[in-house]
């Protein structure tokens, strides 16, 4: 068992290095594509959903409020 967890701090070890010396992508990712990829995934998904609500036809189910009235109270023949 002690082996094996030489190993694996080992190999934690390893990745840490290679993150830090030998990563392929830049550090400042997300300050250099992060508004873009922001907007743009929010006007993908404003544009899906208006599509969706207006031209697909779909029937919501809708609050029926002001919509039905109650029937008139029936009072019991004796």
């Amino acid at each position: 068992m002690y082996r094996f967890a030489k190993a694996a701090a080992n190999l934690g070890g390893q990745a840490v290095r290679q993150v830090r010396h030998g990563s392929t992508a830049p550090e400042n990712f997300h300050s250099k594509y992060g508004l873009g990829v922001l907007v743009s995934g929010a006007v993908f998904c404003s544009t899906v959903w208006g599509y969706v609500l207006t031209q697909t036809g779909i029937v919501w189910n809708l609050s029926p409020v002001n919509r039905m009235s109650p029937k008139p109270w029936r009072v019991a023949e004796e």
